[in-house]
């Protein structure tokens, strides 16, 4: 059985625990590109990547954000996830690693159920950021 954050234990301005991915792997943007569609070619072919200006290809944005509700996942039961929002702030290469983590902004009880506000950040081994976003869960007592 999996266990999940008791955020009932919990206080505002806490982290969560990390998770780490990586490295991105080129393997990993073409089956990426084949599960979701996304066959763009600035994600599976380095010279298309470096006509558009870019040192190589890029992960698509929606894997990194798969990084963060994978995270989330292991935070808070999918049941209890109610609101999970994204922005994109920069681009993800081949040996990339990405580190998801998350801090509690908001938790409030609303009759039997705790009401908590997260924010994410998912940034490379450098320390920028790749996507920023923030998601609820409801959890019950």
């Amino acid at each position: 059985m999996h266990r999940y954050i008791d955020f009932h234990q919990l206080e505002v301005g806490e982290s969560l625990p990390a998770l780490r991915k990586g490295p991105i792997t080129k393997t990993q943007l073409v089956r990426y590109a084949g599960a979701s569609g996304d066959f763009n070619p600035l994600h599976t072919d380095d010279s298309t990547a470096q006509k558009a200006g870019m040192k190589g290809v890029i992960a698509q944005g929606p894997l990194i954000m798969g990084f963060v509700g994978q995270a989330i996942t292991q935070w808070v039961p999918k049941r209890q996830l109610k609101r999970f929002k994204v922005r994109f702030m920069g681009m993800t290469f081949p040996g990339d690693m990405i580190t998801v983590r998350a801090t509690v902004t908001e938790k409030k009880y609303e009759g039997n159920t705790l009401k908590i506000v997260c924010d994410t950040v998912a940034q490379d081994q450098n320390g920028e950021v790749k996507l920023s976003g923030q998601f609820e869960a409801f959890v019950t007592k």
